[in-house]
């Protein structure tokens, strides 16, 4: 797959890189929420595999914790916080209600237990 660069594209200084990393995280996680409340599991793993991506290149950048600390961005984090909160309460909840319909479904496997409904099968 070729990469293509538009030559328009200003670099961005690592301040500002920072701050992109930081908005980023934040629509990833405004999505994150929407992704599970619609249930799509799929999409929302996908892009919790996008924001870890996000992190990575945050912890790679020495800006960020001259980010970090400013006014701008702790207001940013008091948004993301609640979000990430929400977001994991509700994927607990989601994972507690998927063992339990897999316990269920693993109560009704009946495979390897002797009952007379195996012995009624048997061809003599």
């Amino acid at each position: 797959m070729s990469r293509v660069i538009a030559m328009s594209v200003k670099e961005k200084t690592p301040m500002e890189q920072a701050k992109a990393n930081f908005d980023m995280y934040y629509l990833l996680t405004q999505e994150l929420l929407k992704f599970i409340d619609q249930n799509d599991i799929d999409q929302f793993l996908e892009l919790e595999r996008q924001r870890g991506t996000v992190v990575e290149r945050m912890q790679a950048l020495p800006e960020t914790e001259i980010y970090r600390k400013t006014e701008e961005c702790q207001a940013l984090v008091a948004r993301i916080k609640p979000l990430d909160m929400q977001i994991i309460y509700k994927a607990k909840a989601w994972l507690n209600k998927s063992r339990h319909q897999n316990a269920t479904v693993h109560a009704y496997d009946l495979q390897g237990v002797n009952t007379l409904g195996n012995i009624l099968n048997k061809k003599y």
